[in-house]
């Protein structure tokens, strides 16, 4: 049976001000309670909306201020559990940073060994991983010497060395020219097609062709959550960009 990661009345902050006499607590999650569909979900939502802060909590980077966040059986607040949910949720943040000094498959085995892989299993599974993602013959090039697509797909490399069971994409596609992203989403599509996978973007324009789960998140709140058509049928009557025109209604710009 497969698992699933459910947050329950999660509440978490950032803390602003370190140096002033009062500190100000800057909420993101109050009482947010929200379980990971099965398949390929994307999570939209404007800048400081707190989709990245949700996957960071998900990937069990962040604690909660108060809450539960669990993993079938599994419950962060368990020290036994907590390091086997790190084990099994594999989490991609925005930015992919080459190790100094390291290969790709250095890198890629390091991060198995980091969840607890010997390193010679690490080591074989690393270019497994690297095969899987099309960076095989890239194993031993020093990861600060590949292309921006290519430390993505690194990124993604080191997820499943270890064979996560659950992926979290923090804007995945952030920075690739129109043939990385094509690539990219072909290799999402691939491996969603084993195991849940969120992504946070601010990309619509493919949502029918590659996700089937849609989560729109405002103030910290979740303002719709669905299938892709039903977030279509959002869209303005005849609009030339129906994603573009749902997502607009319901996230309003400021005035």
């Amino acid at each position: 049976m497969e698992r699933r990661l459910r947050l329950s009345n999660v509440t978490f902050g950032y803390r602003r001000g370190a140096f002033s006499a009062a500190r100000r607590a800057i909420g993101v999650f109050r009482d947010f309670t929200w379980q990971v569909p099965p398949g390929r979900t994307v999570l939209l939502g404007p800048n400081g909306a707190g989709k990245t802060t949700l996957l960071a909590l998900a990937a069990t980077a962040l604690p909660p201020a108060a809450g539960t966040i669990a993993f079938g059986e599994l419950e962060l607040q368990r020290r036994r559990d907590r390091t086997e949910m790190r084990r099994l949720i594999g989490w991609m943040p925005q930015a992919v940073h080459a190790v100094p000094g390291f290969t790709s498959q250095e890198q890629v085995a390091y991060a198995g060994w980091l969840k607890g892989m010997s390193r010679s299993t690490a080591w074989r599974q690393a270019s497994v991983a690297l095969d899987r993602v099309g960076l095989r013959s890239e194993c031993g090039r020093l990861t600060s010497e590949l292309s921006g697509g290519q430390r993505h797909r690194v990124g993604l490399a080191q997820l499943l060395v270890h064979d996560s069971e659950l992926l979290l994409l923090d804007e995945p596609t952030a920075g690739l020219d129109p043939t990385q992203r094509a690539r990219f989403r072909d290799l999402v599509r691939e491996i969603g097609g084993s195991r849940p996978v969120v992504a946070s973007t601010h990309q619509v324009d493919d949502l029918d062709d590659l996700f089937e789960t849609v989560v729109v998140i405002v103030g910290g709140a979740i303002v719709f959550q669905g299938t892709v058509a039903d977030f279509l049928r959002l869209a303005a009557p005849n609009a030339p960009f129906a994603a573009e025109s749902a997502y607009a209604s319901l996230v309003r710009d400021p005035e």
